[in-house]
């Protein structure tokens, strides 16, 4: 029985083995070797007040503001109002941030969460940035203490640092209110992000973060996936650079209209999430010094 038994786990262990250089090798062979940073001749402006084409800057650019807010909004006709009224109202009364208030990109094709916020924080004028969900499901206000965060981590390395609101402390809560279903993919996720990309970070996911300048420049000219994964590569560029990262608890409610089917999305996440760190650990992905967008 005992010989029968080492077979079998030598077994295994040698088809697991073949699977993961099996997935090793389509990981590198379908990776793309660098992200594409072109930009359509449509997404070189907006159109201002009196619907005037303008030139949008580029994060390259000195910055002119002191905060720029990047959303990206996709079929959102329903919450991106609600959200935007919460913002521009909080932000009108801290009047340092002017009036010159809001700017649309419109994307020729669909790029993906990712690929749109990349496409705002490469248009942006701000010294720090923030990027928030289109849902509200953060109060805005809170930003405050994504502020408070990143200016705790002074002195800044190369003016980069990075504060991401967080809804770990809510967890307990959440859980109560999934099924076990659910509640055992969340664990499963947060288990991968740990073993395979990012550690110290307990919701990577969580769309209100603020950057400074250089830090967004940095993490998101080094950016592959444009998903919804593209949080955490996110940050495991973030601490391949040694980026001071903040990890601060916001309030947040959820909002009804999410896209994400909790299945599949879950299923797809997994995949990007074995995919980043096989491309990497492969030389598929390189880290490389920040690139300007042609």
């Amino acid at each position: 029985m005992a010989p029968l038994l080492l077979q079998l786990v030598v077994l295994g262990a040698a088809l697991a083995a073949a699977a993961l250089v099996l997935i090793s090798i389509v990981a590198f062979t379908t990776a793309t070797k660098m992200p594409a940073l072109h930009r359509h001749e449509e997404e070189k402006f907006f159109l201002n007040a009196k619907g005037q084409k303008e030139t949008l800057p580029s994060i390259w650019d000195s910055p002119t503001k002191q905060l720029s807010v990047v959303v990206p909004s996709y079929n959102e006709e329903k919450r991106l109002p609600v959200m935007m009224d919460e913002a521009l109202s909080y932000l009108e009364k801290r009047q340092k941030y002017g009036s010159d208030k809001v700017r649309v990109i419109t994307l020729v094709k669909n790029r993906g969460k990712g690929g749109a916020i990349r496409m705002g924080i490469f248009s942006s004028r701000g010294e720090k940035i923030l990027m928030a969900d289109a849902d509200g499901a953060t109060k805005f206000p809170d930003v405050e203490k994504l502020e408070k965060g990143l200016n705790d981590l002074q002195p800044w390395p190369n003016q980069m640092a990075i504060a991401c609101g967080s809804r770990a402390h809510l967890e307990k809560e959440s859980i109560a209110q999934r099924s076990y279903f659910r509640t055992l993919l969340m664990y499963g996720f947060h288990f991968l992000v740990w073993f395979l990309c990012v550690k110290g970070i307990r919701d990577t996911q969580c769309g209100f973060k603020l950057f400074t300048r250089e830090a967004a420049s940095r993490t998101f000219s080094s950016l592959h996936v444009e998903r919804w994964a593209f949080d955490v590569e996110l940050l495991y560029i973030a601490q391949f650079f040694k980026i001071p990262i903040a990890e601060i608890a916001v309030n947040w409610t959820e909002i009804e209209g999410s896209k994400l089917v909790p299945f599949w999305s879950w299923l797809q996440m997994g995949k990007d999430l074995l995919f980043i760190r096989l491309r990497y650990l492969t030389g598929a992905w390189r880290l490389e010094q920040t690139r300007k967008m042609n």
